[in-house]
């Protein structure tokens, strides 16, 4: 929730500090009391296979197809001018410590039940260890978010848990590229039939793209990339099951976190 009386976009947006980790320029910042995440344009590393100054635009893109789910992936999100220019503005989310709904563990520790294995290797003093992430119905819908905007790095780290038990999906400036780069740690799910729900989620994103949605999404990404997406609903629907890896990328980001 928001104060009413915030101006978000037209508010002055003043800089907290800087995410450092971030391989784009991440600021926190706030707009009157409330906590926002400042991703200017100028800031963005150019990318061999993006088109250079659009992460802003896919951020904001992703946000939008979140709302037509109905699922609540992506924190608010938009576009707005900030100390360094234009960029994209999102929502700051606390994430509770306490929780890690994507984890690395040795192999003995899996748990037997609620968790699923991604993939194991040995970690730098040669144990044998296992990537997993939580078995839940909020997990899930992120995973088949990943496969419509067709996220190319979906890092743990990416996955925000809350305190009150929901899951948030950030930072998905790689995101809607009109060919396959689907890259990460949610595979857990392989081969499985999608949920009504799910299915229902993937048909009102189809059902937008003819109204509201497809005008807004328009003005953020290329005609070719609409039609990708498109196609992505529709293979979604025919299948009615969580797809597995296919093609030469690697089928998880790296780093995994």
């Amino acid at each position: 929730m928001t104060a009413p009386d915030v101006d978000l976009d037209g508010g002055a947006l003043e800089l907290v500090g800087r995410i450092t980790a971030a391989s784009n320029a991440t600021f926190v910042g706030k707009v009157g009391d409330v906590a926002v995440v400042y991703k200017p344009v100028a800031g963005e590393r150019p990318l061999w296979d993006f088109p250079d100054g659009t992460l802003a635009n896919r951020e904001v893109a992703a946000y939008l197809v979140s709302e037509a789910t109905g699922w609540d992936v992506v924190p608010r999100t938009w576009l707005r001018d900030g100390p360094l220019g234009p960029g994209m503005v999102q929502l700051w989310q606390e994430p509770d410590a306490a929780q890690d709904p994507v984890d690395v563990v040795p192999v003995a520790d899996v748990p037997a039940q609620g968790w699923r294995t991604v993939l194991e290797g040995r970690d730098e003093d040669g144990r044998t260890v296992a990537v997993i992430h939580e078995d839940t119905a909020a997990l899930r819908r992120m995973a088949v978010f990943d496969v419509l905007v067709n996220n190319a790095d979906r890092k743990g780290g990416h996955v925000l848990p809350t305190a009150g038990g929901h899951r948030y999906g950030v930072d998905h400036g790689v995101t809607f590229h009109e060919e396959h780069k689907l890259r990460t740690v949610l595979w857990g799910w392989v081969g499985e039939p999608l949920s009504a729900e799910e299915l229902a989620g993937v048909e009102r994103v189809r059902v937008g793209l003819g109204g509201e949605l497809g005008a807004h999404l328009a003005d953020l990404l290329s005609r070719p990339e609409l039609r990708a997406l498109a196609a992505r609903c529709g293979a979604l629907t025919a299948a009615r099951t969580l797809p597995a890896p296919r093609g030469d990328m690697p089928a998880v980001p790296w780093p995994l976190f």
